[in-house]
This record gives C-alpha cells, structure tokens and sequence, in this order.
C-alpha cells in the first residue's frame, strides 16, 4: 500500500503541482500544511504573511475536499508534526516541492531530512522554478531555465476526485486569535488560485499595454504592473504557468504594443529565478555582504565586522521605517509600502539606496523591515536587491537614486507624495535628516575609492563567476514571435527583477 503525504509550503494551489499529482497515484494520501513557530519567530515575519496563508488555505482547502483530498493544517515544528501525524496516517512517501528560502528553512529541511532517514520515509522534492539544487557553474543556466519553464505543465493534479484521501477528522484553521498574532496593519489582497488566475488574465488581456513605461512610477504602477508578485511568493500559480500564458498571449494578439510590453515581462521572469538562485547557491548572503571587501563599511554590518549602529543610527532607521526622514518622495513610498504591503519596483530601489547611502546605513536591518512590508517577501530576490541596492555586490553598477529627481520624474504634479503625505510644503513636516550633498559625497568617495582597488577588482571577478548573468542557451530571437516596439513605446533596457511586481 503505497500512502503519500504531500508536504505544503509556498505552493498553494491545486494545478502544475507535482506533489499533488504523485499523490493522486497513491493508494492513500493526505495533505498538510505546517504553520511553523521558527516562522512566526523570523525577524522577516509579518502578520500580513500569515492573514494571506490562512486565506490561501481556505480556499485550498475546499478545492481538494472536492477531488478528495483532505487538507490538514498544524502549528509547530515540521519534524514534531511529522511524528505525532504519522501515529494517525502511516504514509510512506513524502512529496514536496523545493524550496529556497530563509536560513531557518534551510536549517528545518536538514531537520526533516534526518527525520524521514530514520523513519524510513521516502522523501522526494519536485522542481517548481527555474532555481537549480547544486548548480555547478551558471554556464548554460538560462537553457535550463527555458527547458522547464516550457515543459509541460503537471498533469493529474487537479482531477476531479482524483484522490483516495486519508480518513481523518480535520480541525477548523486556527485563527489569527488562536496564534496569537495581531491584525495586519496592511490592507487584504485577495488569496487563491483563482485570484492569481484573474490578475494574470485581466494583464494579458490589456491591462499591461503600457507596462514598460508604467511600472516606474507609483502612480500608475499600481494598475499596469502585473501584481503578480504575491501569488508567485505564496505558489497560488506556478511561474511556468505565468510564462506559458504570456507566450501564449504574445503569440495571439494582433496589438503591436502588446505585444512589446508582454515581452518585457517575459523577461524579467527569467529574472526572478536569476536572483534566487544566487540564495540557492550561496545561503550566507541572507546576512553577509557578497563582497568581503564591503565588509565593516557601514554600522549595523555585525556580520563584516561593522560597529553596531549608535544611537542617532538607530534613530534615523526608524525614521526611515516610518516615512518621517524629511524628503517627501522616500517618505510618501514609505507610508504607502507600509499601509499596503505593495511597492513598484525603481521606488523599492530608491528606499534601499536612501537606506544604504544618504544614511549610510549596513542593507541587514532595513532589509528585515522592508521583508515584513512586502506581502511579496521572496527571500532570494530580496536579500539579492538589497546588495544589488546597496553597492556590495562588488559586480553592480553603483545605482544612488536622488529622491528629488525621482520626485519630478514620476509624480510631477505631486499626486503621490501629497496622497501620502498630506502634511508636506506645511510646518508640520520634517526638515531633512541628513544633508544630501555632504552624505553623497562620502558614499561616493568611500564606495568608488573602494572598487577601484585591486583587491575588490579579484573579488568582483570571482563573484561574476559565481553568480553574474549569462544567456547562454536560451532560444534565438526567430525562435518566438518577435515584439518589436512601437514609436510611442520607450526603448527596452536591461531588465531588473522586481519591476514585474
């Protein structure tokens, strides 16, 4: 008798989902979703994290109740739960997707490991992204990425009572009460499969026809992103059904700037998976700078050896986390992100780079709290755009975005800023804290004086190998159906992860 328990995580969705489809073959199976207190203890964990899960749930829950499947939902450690279960549930197999995420993760996954070793459980982890376990060399990654984003999707995992599920007595999902978690200060984003499904078609449809220019500025970012970001951190759609139904969409539509813009986003979906796969490949960059020769530059760097941050440090950070810094565009992005959990992209950029060199504050601390701000929270792009941001990739142009100039470039008539920030141009505002000449000139005098020795050239040679883009693999431009840009449309650049979102 074959049992399977399928292991949830950030997968929350019935279709292309492999671990379902292995337990659709089963002769018993079950399914269980783990709310982990080392989760509800990370210092990136957010109340706003569990309220979408929990939504997530019940509404997966109720799909597969209908093709047989019971869901089981329980608070602890994962090995712990594991045990108590199987004295209810003898499976066998357990099935799973993998996982690149923070380093408790990584440390619980070792942890189950060594469980289903001693148990004698058949553990298996199925790919859902283009991230490749014990990746070699980047040499032809892109390839490899494009092999599985255009492979089939899985089959068998959404067939209507397609399971001979396990009988057990399901308890009602606890609550944010029961957990002891306060409400979320961000307002709600609808959860679920069908809600990924619907922001995905709506933006195939037309909403992202002018993606390329809108995704800059808040204003019209909100609408002409994809806003995709949340459903693809949580798995209520896989990234290889987005990239299939873009294709698809390119391949039908007779509207050239369509066209164009979709094929941007395309792009940057590679990307998602190009940053992750630096987490992957190297896990100590959630905490240290991936250039050893930024390390102690800047206070609050306590893995390089920094000085921990003073109290003036302390004190400009959470004016930072709070928009109350004195410059009204970072402060308006600010405000915004933290009523509801949703930034574009350049404005994320420009927060990070406002952290790391107008304060001159180490990427570590603002990046924990912008990781409980982003219902998007993925830890590889994120701890990757914050060194990106930050200067301390060693490989990355130096991006110090002045929030004036951002300011006149994509909120002129200052709609965003004063939505956010009504009491701006009043003497209710705060004056700046920083002087912006004088804290530019010694970031730029530290950070270029830096790069321009020896020892950080060796070093950023080694991490271009390690971790630096490559194309290699990926199908020619005559392979697909060429997008050309329209005369209104601005020209590509060199996509960035994150703008998608």
């Amino acid at each position: 008798m074959t049992a399977v328990l399928v292991w949830l995580k950030r997968d929350l969705r019935c279709s292309d989902h492999a671990p379902l489809a292995a337990a659709s073959r089963a002769d018993a199976a079950l399914a269980l979703f783990v709310i982990e207190l080392s989760w509800l203890r990370s210092p990136e964990f957010s109340p706003q994290h569990l309220a979408h899960t929990l939504a997530c749930l019940s509404t997966l829950r109720a799909e597969l109740a209908a093709r047989g499947l019971p869901l089981q939902v329980e608070v602890g450690e994962v090995p712990a739960v594991f045990s108590e279960l199987r004295r209810q549930f003898s499976f066998t197999e357990l099935h799973s997707h993998e996982e690149t995420g923070s380093g408790w993760t990584y440390t619980r996954d070792i942890a189950v490991r060594h469980w289903c070793q001693a148990q004698g459980v058949q553990w298996t982890e199925h790919t859902q992204t283009g991230v490749v376990r014990r990746l070699r060399s980047r040499a032809g990654w892109a390839g490899r990425w494009a092999q599985r984003m255009d492979a089939p999707e899985v089959s068998g995992s959404q067939t209507p009572a397609g399971f001979r599920g396990a009988a057990l007595d399901l308890a009602d999902l606890p609550t944010l009460r029961d957990l002891a978690v306060a409400q979320p200060a961000q307002a709600p984003v609808v959860a679920g499969e069908r809600a990924a499904r619907a922001a995905l078609d709506s933006f195939l449809a037309g909403r992202g026809r002018d993606y390329r220019r809108a995704l800059s500025s808040p204003l019209t970012a909100e609408d002409g992103c994809s806003r995709l970001s949340a459903h693809l951190a949580f798995g209520s759609i896989s990234l290889r059904q987005v990239h299939q139904a873009t294709e698809a969409a390119i391949a039908r539509t007779d509207d050239r700037a369509l066209a164009y813009a979709l094929r941007g986003f395309t792009g940057r979906l590679r990307w998602h998976c190009h940053f992750m796969q630096k987490l992957e490949d190297e896990p100590a960059i959630e905490s240290r700078n991936f250039a050893r020769s930024c390390d102690g530059l800047r206070p609050g760097d306590t893995e390089g050896g920094g000085a921990a941050l003073s109290e003036a440090d302390h004190q400009r950070l959470q004016a930072w986390c709070e928009g109350r810094t004195g410059f009204p565009m970072v402060d308006a992005c600010m405000r915004s992100l933290n009523a509801t959990g949703w930034l574009n992209f350049r404005m994320r950029a420009m927060l990070v780079s406002f952290a790391a060199y107008h304060l001159w504050l180490h990427w570590r601390l603002p990046g924990q709290h912008l990781a409980r701000q982003f219902l998007d929270f993925e830890p590889g792009i994120h701890w990757s755009q914050m060194q990106m941001q930050s200067g301390t990739t060693g490989i990355n142009t130096l991006r110090i975005y002045s929030p004036g100039k951002q300011q006149r470039e994509h909120d002129p008539q200052g709609k965003f800023v004063n939505r956010w920030v009504p009491q701006w141009g009043s003497s209710a505002y705060p004056q700046p804290i920083v002087d912006e000449a004088t804290a530019l000139a010694h970031a730029k005098t530290t950070m270029y004086g830096l790069r321009a020795t020896d020892g950080a050239r060796n070093e950023a040679d080694l991490v271009q190998h390690k971790h630096g883009s490559r194309k290699a693999g990926l199908p020619q431009t005559g392979q697909r159906r060429p997008a050309r840009a329209p005369p209104d449309q601005p020209k590509t650049t060199t996509p960035q992860q994150g703008e998608l979102f």
